[in-house]
């Protein structure tokens, strides 16, 4: 038997002034965009922007529906769209924020799993990794330098 220890750093922000200008201009095209959210059953709104590498900024807000697995995250908006508008171009950055209808979100919002492995398989795809960078509504803001930190010992297409 062999233990593996594995490690992740991240950095916190305590508002949005800390952020470069870049990122906090990224993050305000998240936040904007989480107001265009569909969601009337969860009341739960999330926005994402994603920075290209042609300096492009693709957008997605959370899409919900009656038959709740017909949806779909706002991280996967964004990242399917930049894939579909842009096939070649790598993605750099991805800013998330949400928020609720029905409480405060002051707490920084990562990804769902499902979002994590999309994510991932663009990392894969571009070989180069993707800072990711969420927070609610308010409050602190968490910054990852890969996908990789929040999802370790990953599925790809090695597997198939």
């Amino acid at each position: 038997m062999k233990k593996i220890k594995h490690t992740t750093t991240f950095t916190i922000y305590t508002n949005l002034k800390e952020l470069s200008d870049g990122d906090n201009k990224l993050m305000h095209r998240a936040m904007q965009i989480r107001d265009t959210a569909y969601a009337p059953y969860s009341n739960f709104n999330v926005g994402a922007a994603i920075l290209l590498q042609n300096d492009e900024i693709i957008t997605g807000s959370n899409q919900e529906n009656a038959a709740y697995p017909s949806g779909m995250c706002a991280e996967r908006v964004a990242i399917y769209s930049a894939g579909a508008l842009f096939p070649n171009i790598p993605i750099l950055k991805i800013a998330i924020s949400a928020n609720s209808l029905n409480k405060l979100v002051d707490q920084p919002v990562g990804p769902c799993g499902s979002c994590r492995q999309a994510i991932a398989e663009y990392e894969f795809k571009q070989e180069s990794p993707i800072e990711l960078l969420f927070m609610g509504e308010t409050g602190k803001i968490v910054k990852a330098t890969s996908l990789k930190d929040l999802l370790p010992l990953s599925f790809d297409k090695s597997f198939l």
